[in-house]
C-alpha cells in the first residue's frame, strides 16, 4: 500500500521543543499526514517507534542520551518497518555516508527544512533515499576529495550495461530486491545475480557506494530545488 495516499504516521525526535513545534506544525498542515509523538532523545525515540510503529522517524544526529546515528542503527537492526530520516546541523560527507549506512533513508539540513522537509518525508515514506540539493553536492565534494577507491575504480573504465543501470537506479532509490524484481518482471535470484555481478564489476563494498555513485553518475537525482 502506499503510505502517502494512506494516513502517514510520523514521529518527530529533537531534543529542542521549540523545533519539535515548528516540524509539527509543519507536518501536520499536510492532508492525511499525523504526528503520532514526540521524543526529547535518542533513546526515547527508539522505544516510541517500538510502541507507536510510526511510518516515518524524524530524528535530529544530535540528541542526549543516545544520537541519532545510534538510535537509527537500533531502529534498522530491530527490523522496524519505519523509515527514518535525519535532521542535521552538520554539513559533512562522512557524516552523510555513516548515516545511509546506518540504515536512514535521507538527510536534510536544519537549513533547508523548511523547503525540503516535506518531499523528504514523502520519499522516506516509500523506502526511497532521499538527499537535497546542498547534501548531494556535500556528498559529491567529498568524493572529489577523497580521491578513494571507491570514487574512482579501476572497475568504472566499464560502463554497467543499461539493465545494470536500470537496477542500479532501483537500488539506490531504496527498493529491494523483491520490488525490483517486481518492477522489473524478473525473478528475486536474476536481480540477486545481477546485483552481485554490479558490486564485483563497479568496485562497490557497500550499497552506500552504489548510491554515492548513481548519484554523481546522475542516474538518480536528488529533491527538487
Amino acid at each position: 500500500m502506499n503510505k502517502t495516499k494512506a494516513r502517514l504516521r510520523i514521529l518527530v525526535a529533537d531534543d529542542h521543543e521549540l523545533v519539535r513545534r515548528g516540524i509539527h506544525a509543519l507536518l501536520e498542515i499536510q492532508r492525511g499526514w499525523k504526528v503520532v509523538g514526540e521524543a526529547a532523545n535518542g533513546r526515547e525515540a527508539v522505544e516510541k517507534v517500538r510502541k507507536l510503529k510510526p511510518d516515518v522517524v524524524i530524528l535530529d544526529i544530535t540528541m542526549p542520551d543516545m544520537d541519532g546515528l545510534e538510535a537509527t542503527r537500533q531502529i534498522h537492526e530491530a527490523g522496524a518497518e519505519t523509515h527514518v530520516l535525519i535532521l542535521s546541523m552538520h554539513e559533512s560527507d562522512q557524516m552523510v555516508r555513516r548515516i545511509l549506512e546506518a540504515g536512514a533513508r535521507g538527510y536534510v539540513l536544519k537549513s533547508d527544512m523548511a523547503m525540503h522537509l516535506v518531499k523528504a518525508v514523502k520519499d522516506a515514506a516509500q523506502g526511497k533515499i532521499s538527499l537535497t540539493p546542498k547534501v548531494s553536492e556535500i556528498v559529491l565534494e567529498g568524493f572529489l576529495k577523497s580521491g578513494t577507491q571507491t570514487e574512482r575504480p579501476p572497475q568504472l573504465r566499464t560502463s554497467p550495461s543499461p539493465r545494470e543501470r536500470e537496477i542500479i537506479r532501483l537500488l539506490a532509490a531504496g527498493r529491494s530486491n523483491k520490488e525490483v524484481a517486481a518492477d522489473l518482471g524478473i525473478t528475486v535470484r536474476t536481480v540477486e545475480t545481477h546485483r552481485a555481478r554490479i558490486m564485483l564489476k563497479m568496485g562497490f563494498h557497500s550499497l552506500t557506494d552504489l548510491v554515492h555513485y548513481a548519484i554523481r553518475s546522475k542516474i538518480v537525482l536528488p529533491l527538487d530545488a
